[in-house]
């Protein structure tokens, strides 16, 4: 990693040559994308070479802004005594965006979504959310990683992301809760967030009992919904405990109905200690 700290750091971050072009030019946005994420790890300056050097807009909020941000922020991991660890599980394209989600491990284990945009063959923006994971599997044995990874009926990509977005408004942001059973298949769900066990019971048990702890999810703008086939992720703002919370929901889709949720909180930091001014969301 230190290879990519370095160059980043001496300018040379703009070089390039016909033959890296033409291998760039040979890869998807998507293994760009996976590539980037992997260069935490393995210090792969070819994948920085995918990066936007004159117009990169960051919106992790504890990251400063363009190129030069995410340099600092490599020099920061690789400060740290424990070498950070980066597994991607899935990604998508949806148009000029790749979703990412990862298994990572730099100042601890975390879960973790990354989206990002391209133009021309290039990122030029990234958003994230991350939480940190202390591996211990959830009621139904479940982890933020494991489950179904094959992407299918593609088909169905703008029907399915229609059915999620629906269903955040209707059941999570609370415009028609008695719905709630119309979008899944009877008990048959099969839930990866860390506190939840499987199936609607699973989630009535849990709502429960943040319910009787006086703790509230709520829910209140969907921000984008991404899909690629049988795969949506929801990007929505909204609070947990009474502290601004930013959800990255990913729902596997079967037959019409939701069949596997993982997702990702992340408490939104006060504006004072933001990085720069490009928000949280802003797609």
């Amino acid at each position: 990693m230190m290879a990519a700290v370095a160059i980043l750091a001496t300018g040379c971050k703009n070089n390039s040559n016909n033959q890296n072009d033409t291998a760039m030019n040979n890869i998807s946005n998507k293994e760009k994308a996976v590539a980037l994420l992997k260069a935490i790890e393995t210090g792969d300056t070819v994948a920085i070479g995918y990066v936007n050097a004159q117009n990169y807009k960051q919106h992790n909020l504890g990251v400063e802004d363009g190129l030069d941000g995410f340099g600092r922020a490599l020099a920061g991991l690789a400060s740290y005594p424990d070498a950070p660890k980066v597994n991607t599980v899935r990604a998508f394209e949806d148009g000029a965006f790749v979703v990412c989600q990862t298994d990572y491990n730099f100042f601890g284990p975390k879960a973790g979504f990354d989206i990002f945009r391209f133009e021309d063959g290039k990122i030029v923006e990234h958003w994230d959310n991350l939480m940190p994971y202390d591996g211990k599997p959830n009621p139904s044995g479940h982890t933020p990683f494991d489950g179904a990874t094959e992407f299918n009926d593609l088909d169905k990509t703008e029907a399915n992301k229609t059915l999620v977005c629906n269903f955040v408004q209707d059941v999570l942001m609370g415009q028609h809760p008695e719905k709630l059973t119309n979008y899944f298949d009877g008990n048959n769900y099969i839930q990866h967030n860390v506190s939840i066990a499987d199936g609607l019971d699973g989630l009535g048990t849990a709502l429960a009992a943040m319910a009787e702890q006086g703790i509230k999810m709520e829910y209140f703008t969907i921000h984008k919904i991404l899909g690629c086939g049988n795969f949506v992720l929801a990007v929505s703002e909204g609070a947990f405990a009474g502290q601004p919370t930013s959800y990255y929901d990913l729902f596997r889709v079967e037959n019409g109905k939701i069949a596997e949720h993982w997702d990702v909180m992340e408490t939104i930091a006060p504006e004072s200690e933001w990085k720069h001014q490009n928000g949280k969301f802003n797609f």
